[in-house]
């Protein structure tokens, strides 16, 4: 299949790129690099050792979508592009809601126009707002807690809507818990702009010697130390599910949803822990308030995915640290 991936340069997007190509699919990567390099995409060049498709746009630019689809014959969309801080979300709404809202809605309308009405949407557990109980099961109700979250509960329901008025669109949303970690060869990881706003960079890049110390947000939280609780996820193995989701799309009636976990919380004291011992480095810390929008413990229930999908996660938690330290290391200055 050929499938035009937004946002392929940036973090999980290069990763599955790398997956798709290595299961016989083509791609054609479109990004506008305003949080990813497309030195990812040279360097995804050197792991599958073909040359990737590469077109430059903004998703917002309707005119620039109709080109690329009028270039090569697409038959699938998988959209990653996206603003994805939550503090800057809630700093900078509006910024939030015309990229991640109107993004959506422009590439859809374009999609429609050609055609094209296969589709995977690149969602988060940030939809679920802040749960009663965990383990979290695609049925729980949806809120939100920040505007990075409602952005992406909104084209959700616009998805959803979209399946409504017309039954030939082939939906799913795949929502991720938190990826962390790199590819094996240590050639493609996380490479944030400034400071991280997710914990396992800010770890490796502390480890590194980049940044003085890590700030841990929140020692008060009803968790077995007080630091916040997540799902972390292996991003080879999220840009697998993202293979499997292709593969099963042709089967999808309307929109299906599936969360991407492991099942396992673990706090940010035990992440630290985990990657001191991986990397054999000292990881100093200092406790900070809360962040707003942050919430204490979430972690995925991953059966519905290993139902449909056929996926499961493979990779436990040391194998995140020492791949993500083996591309910090190795990438100290990152791209």
């Amino acid at each position: 299949m050929n499938i035009l991936i937004t946002g392929g340069a940036g973090y999980i997007g290069s990763h599955t790129v790398v997956e798709l190509l290595e299961n016989g699919h083509s791609v054609v990567v479109y990004d506008n690099y305003s949080n990813s390099s497309n030195e990812s995409i040279k360097r995804v060049e050197k792991i599958v050792n073909t040359s990737i498709l590469l077109e430059e746009g903004d998703i917002r630019n309707r005119d620039r979508l109709r080109e690329v689809f009028t270039a090569h014959k697409i038959e699938a969309v998988i959209h990653f592009a996206g603003l994805k801080a939550v503090g800057e979300s809630v700093e900078q709404p509006l910024r939030y809601y015309d990229n991640n809202v109107g993004g959506s809605v422009a590439l859809l309308e374009v999609m429609e126009e050609f055609g094209c009405k296969k589709f995977v949407f690149s969602s988060s557990a940030t939809v679920y707002g802040d749960p009663h109980t965990v383990p979290i099961t695609e049925d729980f109700p949806l809120s939100a807690t920040n505007p990075y979250g409602q952005s992406k509960l909104f084209v959700e329901e616009i998805l959803r809507d979209l399946s409504t008025s017309d039954d030939a669109w082939q939906i799913i949303l795949l929502r991720y818990f938190n990826p962390v970690g790199a590819h094996k060869s240590g050639t493609i990881g996380e490479d944030p702009n400034g400071i991280p706003n997710n914990l396992m960079p800010f770890i490796s890049q502390t480890a590194v010697g980049k940044r003085e110390y890590l700030s841990v947000f929140g020692d008060d939280y009803d968790t077995k130390d007080g630091s916040g609780v997540r799902d972390y996820i292996h991003v080879v193995d999220l840009a697998n599910a993202h293979f499997k989701a292709i593969e099963k799309i042709n089967s999808v009636e309307k929109v299906a949803t599936i969360n991407l976990g492991t099942g396992n919380g673990y706090s940010v004291i035990e992440m630290v822990k985990a990657f001191e011992e991986a990397s054999g480095k000292k990881v100093p810390y200092k406790t900070a308030p809360r962040r707003a929008g942050d919430i204490a413990e979430c972690y995925a229930d991953p059966k519905y995915a290993k139902e449909f999908l056929g996926w499961e996660a493979t990779r436990g938690i040391k194998e995140m640290c020492e791949d993500a330290w083996r591309w910090q290391s190795q990438n100290p200055q990152g791209y």
